[in-house]
Protein backbone atom coordinates (compact mmCIF):
# COMPACT_ATOMS: atom_id res chain seq x y z
CA UNK A 1 0.00 0.00 0.00
CA UNK A 2 1.43 3.39 -1.03
CA UNK A 3 1.91 5.91 1.73
CA UNK A 4 0.85 9.52 1.22
CA UNK A 5 3.86 11.87 1.19
CA UNK A 6 3.99 14.27 4.10
CA UNK A 7 3.64 17.87 2.96
CA UNK A 8 5.57 20.28 5.21
CA UNK A 9 3.37 22.65 7.17
CA UNK A 10 2.95 26.16 5.85
CA UNK A 11 4.44 29.23 7.46
CA UNK A 12 2.57 30.31 10.58
CA UNK A 13 3.00 33.29 12.85
CA UNK A 14 4.43 32.61 16.29
CA UNK A 15 4.42 34.50 19.56
CA UNK A 16 8.19 34.10 19.79
CA UNK A 17 9.97 37.15 18.39
CA UNK A 18 13.41 38.67 19.06
CA UNK A 19 12.09 42.22 18.58
CA UNK A 20 8.94 43.35 20.36
CA UNK A 21 6.27 44.10 17.79
CA UNK A 22 8.01 42.27 14.95
CA UNK A 23 5.65 39.67 13.44
CA UNK A 24 7.59 36.46 12.73
CA UNK A 25 6.33 33.43 10.80
CA UNK A 26 8.10 30.09 10.67
CA UNK A 27 7.98 26.52 9.37
CA UNK A 28 10.11 24.05 11.35
CA UNK A 29 11.35 20.57 10.39
CA UNK A 30 13.29 17.87 12.22
CA UNK A 31 17.08 18.07 11.90
CA UNK A 32 17.23 21.00 9.47
CA UNK A 33 20.28 21.49 7.26
CA UNK A 34 20.06 25.24 7.92
CA UNK A 35 17.54 27.99 8.60
CA UNK A 36 16.45 30.10 5.64
CA UNK A 37 15.43 33.62 6.67
CA UNK A 38 13.28 35.28 4.01
CA UNK A 39 13.17 39.09 3.81
CA UNK A 40 10.35 40.55 1.74
CA UNK A 41 10.46 43.55 -0.56
CA UNK A 42 8.35 46.67 -0.84
CA UNK A 43 4.59 46.30 -0.39
CA UNK A 44 4.98 42.58 0.33
CA UNK A 45 4.63 40.48 3.47
CA UNK A 46 5.96 37.40 5.27
CA UNK A 47 3.27 35.07 3.99
CA UNK A 48 4.33 35.48 0.36
CA UNK A 49 7.16 32.99 1.00
CA UNK A 50 4.72 30.21 1.91
CA UNK A 51 4.96 28.44 -1.45
CA UNK A 52 8.74 28.42 -1.20
CA UNK A 53 8.69 27.13 2.38
CA UNK A 54 6.57 24.12 1.44
CA UNK A 55 9.21 23.08 -1.11
CA UNK A 56 12.18 23.20 1.26
CA UNK A 57 11.64 20.03 3.28
CA UNK A 58 15.16 19.92 4.70
CA UNK A 59 15.27 23.49 5.98
CA UNK A 60 13.69 25.54 8.71
CA UNK A 61 12.12 28.59 7.06
CA UNK A 62 11.56 31.86 8.89
CA UNK A 63 9.96 34.97 7.46
CA UNK A 64 8.66 38.17 8.98
CA UNK A 65 6.71 41.31 8.23
CA UNK A 66 9.32 44.04 8.06
CA UNK A 67 8.70 46.99 10.36
CA UNK A 68 6.02 49.27 8.96
CA UNK A 69 4.35 46.44 7.03
CA UNK A 70 1.23 44.42 7.84
CA UNK A 71 1.44 42.86 11.35
CA UNK A 72 4.62 44.86 12.12
CA UNK A 73 3.00 48.10 10.98
CA UNK A 74 3.23 49.81 14.36
CA UNK A 75 7.00 49.45 14.64
CA UNK A 76 8.91 52.71 14.25
CA UNK A 77 11.12 54.41 13.23
CA UNK A 78 11.46 53.33 9.61
CA UNK A 79 14.99 53.21 8.20
CA UNK A 80 17.39 50.79 6.57
CA UNK A 81 19.44 50.70 9.77
CA UNK A 82 16.37 49.57 11.72
CA UNK A 83 15.52 46.91 9.15
CA UNK A 84 19.09 45.65 9.39
CA UNK A 85 19.03 45.57 13.20
CA UNK A 86 15.73 43.62 13.13
CA UNK A 87 17.23 41.05 10.76
CA UNK A 88 20.40 40.74 12.85
CA UNK A 89 18.34 40.14 16.01
CA UNK A 90 16.45 37.38 14.21
CA UNK A 91 19.70 35.98 12.81
CA UNK A 92 21.32 35.84 16.25
CA UNK A 93 18.42 33.75 17.52
CA UNK A 94 18.52 31.34 14.58
CA UNK A 95 22.33 31.13 14.43
CA UNK A 96 22.34 29.80 18.00
CA UNK A 97 20.67 26.65 16.59
CA UNK A 98 22.67 26.21 13.36
CA UNK A 99 23.73 27.86 10.10
CA UNK A 100 21.63 30.62 8.55
CA UNK A 101 20.91 31.50 4.92
CA UNK A 102 19.41 34.82 3.82
CA UNK A 103 16.96 35.11 0.94
CA UNK A 104 16.13 38.74 0.28
CA UNK A 105 13.58 39.62 -2.39
CA UNK A 106 13.89 43.04 -4.05
CA UNK A 107 14.36 45.63 -1.25
CA UNK A 108 14.64 42.71 1.16
CA UNK A 109 17.91 41.88 -0.58
CA UNK A 110 19.20 45.36 0.27
CA UNK A 111 18.42 44.59 3.92
CA UNK A 112 20.11 41.18 3.64
CA UNK A 113 23.28 42.68 2.13
CA UNK A 114 23.32 45.39 4.78
CA UNK A 115 23.04 42.82 7.56
CA UNK A 116 25.72 40.59 6.03
CA UNK A 117 28.05 43.60 5.85
CA UNK A 118 27.25 44.83 9.36
CA UNK A 119 27.79 41.42 10.98
CA UNK A 120 28.57 38.29 8.96
CA UNK A 121 26.35 35.95 11.00
CA UNK A 122 24.80 34.27 7.96
CA UNK A 123 26.71 31.54 6.14
CA UNK A 124 25.21 32.30 2.73
CA UNK A 125 23.02 34.97 1.14
CA UNK A 126 20.80 35.07 -1.93
CA UNK A 127 19.22 38.27 -3.22
CA UNK A 128 16.60 38.41 -5.96
CA UNK A 129 16.44 41.43 -8.26
CA UNK A 130 17.50 43.76 -5.48
CA UNK A 131 17.68 47.45 -6.50
CA UNK A 132 21.17 48.92 -6.05
CA UNK A 133 20.99 52.19 -8.03
CA UNK A 134 24.16 53.60 -6.45
CA UNK A 135 26.04 50.76 -8.18
CA UNK A 136 24.17 50.87 -11.49
CA UNK A 137 21.30 53.23 -12.18
CA UNK A 138 18.31 52.03 -14.16
CA UNK A 139 17.41 54.77 -16.61
CA UNK A 140 13.78 53.69 -16.82
CA UNK A 141 13.27 54.02 -13.08
CA UNK A 142 11.06 56.72 -11.52
CA UNK A 143 13.02 60.00 -11.37
CA UNK A 144 11.04 61.54 -8.48
CA UNK A 145 8.81 60.48 -5.60
CA UNK A 146 5.83 62.26 -4.10
CA UNK A 147 5.29 62.67 -0.36
CA UNK A 148 1.90 60.95 -0.58
CA UNK A 149 2.26 57.33 0.66
CA UNK A 150 -1.16 56.28 -0.67
CA UNK A 151 -0.31 57.57 -4.14
CA UNK A 152 3.06 55.80 -4.13
CA UNK A 153 1.37 52.53 -3.14
CA UNK A 154 -0.96 52.65 -6.13
CA UNK A 155 1.79 53.66 -8.56
CA UNK A 156 4.15 50.99 -7.21
CA UNK A 157 1.55 48.21 -7.24
CA UNK A 158 0.45 48.97 -10.80
CA UNK A 159 4.06 49.12 -11.98
CA UNK A 160 5.33 45.99 -10.18
CA UNK A 161 2.20 43.80 -10.44
CA UNK A 162 -0.26 45.28 -12.94
CA UNK A 163 -2.97 47.89 -13.30
CA UNK A 164 -5.54 45.13 -13.72
CA UNK A 165 -4.47 43.43 -10.47
CA UNK A 166 -4.91 46.70 -8.57
CA UNK A 167 -8.38 47.17 -10.01
CA UNK A 168 -9.35 43.62 -9.01
CA UNK A 169 -8.48 44.26 -5.35
CA UNK A 170 -11.39 44.92 -3.04
CA UNK A 171 -11.50 48.32 -1.38
CA UNK A 172 -10.48 46.76 1.95
CA UNK A 173 -7.48 45.11 0.25
CA UNK A 174 -6.48 48.42 -1.34
CA UNK A 175 -6.77 50.13 2.03
CA UNK A 176 -4.56 47.47 3.63
CA UNK A 177 -1.92 48.19 0.99
CA UNK A 178 -2.27 51.95 1.50
CA UNK A 179 -1.59 51.50 5.23
CA UNK A 180 1.79 50.07 4.21
CA UNK A 181 2.45 53.27 2.28
CA UNK A 182 4.74 54.99 4.82
CA UNK A 183 7.00 51.91 4.92
CA UNK A 184 7.05 51.67 1.12
CA UNK A 185 7.89 55.37 0.77
CA UNK A 186 10.72 54.94 3.28
CA UNK A 187 12.10 52.04 1.23
CA UNK A 188 11.91 53.99 -2.02
CA UNK A 189 13.51 57.14 -0.63
CA UNK A 190 16.52 55.18 0.59
CA UNK A 191 17.23 54.25 -3.03
CA UNK A 192 17.56 57.92 -3.98
CA UNK A 193 20.13 58.73 -1.27
CA UNK A 194 23.85 58.20 -0.87
CA UNK A 195 25.26 54.64 -1.00
CA UNK A 196 24.26 52.98 2.30
CA UNK A 197 27.08 50.41 2.24
CA UNK A 198 30.07 49.17 0.25
CA UNK A 199 29.68 45.66 -1.19
CA UNK A 200 33.48 45.45 -1.55
CA UNK A 201 33.56 44.77 2.20
CA UNK A 202 31.30 41.71 1.88
CA UNK A 203 32.49 38.58 3.73
CA UNK A 204 29.47 36.32 3.10
CA UNK A 205 29.20 34.34 -0.19
CA UNK A 206 26.26 35.85 -2.05
CA UNK A 207 24.23 34.90 -5.12
CA UNK A 208 22.70 37.81 -7.02
CA UNK A 209 19.68 36.17 -8.69
CA UNK A 210 17.46 37.65 -11.39
CA UNK A 211 14.84 36.51 -13.87
CA UNK A 212 14.76 36.83 -17.63
CA UNK A 213 11.88 39.30 -17.78
CA UNK A 214 11.73 42.73 -19.40
CA UNK A 215 14.53 44.12 -17.19
CA UNK A 216 16.93 41.21 -17.72
CA UNK A 217 19.52 43.40 -19.47
CA UNK A 218 19.66 45.75 -16.50
CA UNK A 219 19.88 43.01 -13.88
CA UNK A 220 22.48 41.13 -15.88
CA UNK A 221 24.61 44.25 -16.18
CA UNK A 222 24.18 44.97 -12.46
CA UNK A 223 25.16 41.42 -11.51
CA UNK A 224 28.33 41.67 -13.62
CA UNK A 225 29.21 44.98 -11.98
CA UNK A 226 28.72 43.38 -8.56
CA UNK A 227 31.07 40.56 -9.54
CA UNK A 228 33.71 43.16 -10.39
CA UNK A 229 33.34 44.67 -6.93
CA UNK A 230 33.41 41.40 -4.94
CA UNK A 231 34.71 37.92 -5.66
CA UNK A 232 32.10 36.60 -3.22
CA UNK A 233 29.16 37.54 -5.46
CA UNK A 234 27.93 35.05 -8.06
CA UNK A 235 25.27 35.95 -10.66
CA UNK A 236 22.42 33.51 -11.39
CA UNK A 237 19.74 33.96 -14.06
CA UNK A 238 16.45 32.09 -13.63
CA UNK A 239 14.72 31.14 -16.88
CA UNK A 240 11.11 32.20 -17.38
CA UNK A 241 11.03 34.02 -14.04
CA UNK A 242 9.63 37.47 -13.37
CA UNK A 243 10.14 39.80 -10.43
CA UNK A 244 7.87 37.82 -8.09
CA UNK A 245 9.73 34.53 -8.50
CA UNK A 246 9.02 33.42 -4.91
CA UNK A 247 5.34 33.34 -5.94
CA UNK A 248 5.52 32.34 -9.61
CA UNK A 249 8.63 30.10 -9.63
CA UNK A 250 8.93 28.57 -6.14
CA UNK A 251 10.24 25.24 -7.46
CA UNK A 252 13.15 26.91 -9.26
CA UNK A 253 13.94 29.13 -6.31
CA UNK A 254 13.80 26.23 -3.85
CA UNK A 255 16.11 24.20 -6.08
CA UNK A 256 18.56 27.10 -6.19
CA UNK A 257 18.53 27.43 -2.39
CA UNK A 258 19.21 23.71 -1.95
CA UNK A 259 21.94 23.56 -4.59
CA UNK A 260 23.74 26.72 -3.48
CA UNK A 261 23.70 25.53 0.14
CA UNK A 262 24.99 22.05 -0.65
CA UNK A 263 27.70 23.47 -2.94
CA UNK A 264 28.72 25.76 -0.08
CA UNK A 265 29.00 22.77 2.27
CA UNK A 266 31.19 20.68 -0.04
Amino acid sequence: MCSTPVVPLALHFTASTPVEGLAVAERRVDNPEATLICIHGGLDRAGSFGRLARRLEGFDVVSYDRRGYQHSRDLAPLSLDRHISDLLALTEREASKGPVIYLGHSYGGVVALGAALARPLATLALTYESPLPWILRRESGRPTLSDDPAKEVEVFFKRMVSKGAWERLSESERESRRLDGPALLSDLKLLTQNPPFDVRQLKVPTFYVYGDGVLVDYYRALSLRLCELSDLITPVELAKAGHGAHLSNPDQLASLVRQSWRDRCE
